[in-house]
């Protein structure tokens, strides 16, 4: 087998709606997985690892299988919900196993801190040494949090960066190393070259925040997006010229820490799971009562994001309850559960420009119940101060 030939492929969402077929290789992917587990978690062979990622995503395959294995260390696999049969169901295979590394979401982070310390003082966790979070940005106090309650005050968090394009970590601590900081992800993992652009591709400093680009390759880095070179182009190489663009935002602080801010395209990340809203707009728009739908992410404190929908019904179809949990439910059916929307509002207009484009960051704006930014360009600036009455003080 050659170094170059294809591993697997991993579909991830797009601001398309059209999933990428992403195409590692067998000799990059793997030092990359076999090079980041071993410094960013310290890999030793008597060490019990623990990844609670789902084995379908990247994560699961980069950090359950290829890269503990290749050092050597004993990985643990969980298929099954945290809080069955009891919400301490992490903490008890902790227990269990002696598990000394343990790598999971902010997301679940947050949903432990909202139960409780009960459940992790049920048990012995005194064989962990270090801690990971993995999938989104994670927010100081639920650092700190799984610092105090999960790892008593003693492990190290390590806090990375990466994407299903990536393959392998990129920007994280290094234990024992590097200096951390809740809600940063650090600095870049040695040999990767990342950087801060403004829109003209100009390196922005400490203290400022852009686009966050990687400027040189790495060994685990994307061979391509299966069937599609075109997009592979498009996607990821034509903002910068031989700049790898992430499609994430990202500011700098004063020690030149990087602090990662979130998607800058259309894409959701609910409970780190990326979802583009074409493909839920497209799922709702598959019902016979909907006519157009607009969908965005809003901050929520459990999962990162969450997904509302502005829906305008077809005539002589009337808004209610049982449309809503209607709706809700057929995305469900369509996409996945997780594509479920939190909330789903009825407008009788969606806000566009006069090009007939939808302005979602309008309906951001009335879905966090903030000021309404730049209306100029709307063809009826009324529609959205009717959505912003209408919903923009709800929760």
């Amino acid at each position: 087998m050659d170094s170059e030939d294809m591993l697997f492929m991993l579909y991830t969402s797009g601001t398309t709606g059209k999933p990428k077929g992403i195409v590692h290789t067998t000799g990059g992917y793997m030092t990359g997985t076999y090079a980041t587990s071993k410094w960013i978690f310290d890999l030793k062979e008597d060490d019990v690892y623990w990844c609670t990622a789902d084995i379908g995503w990247v994560t699961g395959h980069s950090y359950i299988i290829y890269g503990p294995l290749s050092n050597g260390a004993t990985t643990v696999m969980y298929e099954g919900s945290p809080d069955y049969p009891d919400r301490d169901r992490f903490w008890a295979i902790v227990e269990k196993y002696a598990c000394t590394i343990c790598y999971t979401a902010p997301t679940a982070i947050r949903t432990f801190m909202r139960w409780g310390e009960e459940y992790p003082n049920r048990h012995d966790m005194s064989s962990l040494r270090l801690l990971g979070s993995v999938g989104e940005p994670i927010n100081p106090e639920a650092w700190v949090w799984y610092w105090q309650h999960i790892g008593g005050g003693r492990c190290p968090v390590v806090d990375t960066w990466w994407q299903t394009e990536t393959g392998a970590v990129m920007i994280s601590p290094l234990p024992g190393i590097t200096t951390l900081k809740p809600g940063s992800a650090t600095q870049p993992f040695p040999g990767i070259d990342a950087a801060i652009l403004d829109e003209q591709g100009n390196e922005i400093g400490p203290g400022g925040g852009g686009y966050l680009v990687v400027r040189k390759p790495w060994p685990s880095m994307l061979r391509g997006i299966y069937g599609d070179p075109e997009r592979f182009v498009q996607q990821y190489w034509s903002n910068y010229e031989g700049i790898y663009f992430t499609s994430d935002g990202a500011k700098l602080d004063e020690e030149s820490y990087f602090w990662l801010l979130g998607r800058v395209d259309d894409v959701i990340n609910v409970s780190a799971h990326r979802i583009s809203t074409m493909e839920v707009e497209s799922a709702l728009v598959d019902n016979l009562k909907v006519a157009e739908a607009a969908c965005i992410g809003r901050t929520h404190e459990v999962k990162g994001q969450a997904i509302v929908a502005f829906v305008t019904l077809k005539d002589q179809v009337a808004g209610s309850d049982d449309v809503i949990a209607e709706l809700k439910q057929h995305v469900a059916g369509k996409i996945g559960s997780m594509a479920r929307p939190d909330d789903i509002y009825f407008a009788a207009e969606l806000p566009k420009t006069r090009s007939g484009k939808i302005m979602r960051r309008l309906l951001r704006d009335v879905a966090e119940g903030r000021a309404l930014g730049d209306t100029t360009t709307l063809a009826d600036p009324a529609v959205v101060e009717m959505l912003k009455e209408q919903y923009g003080d709800e929760d």
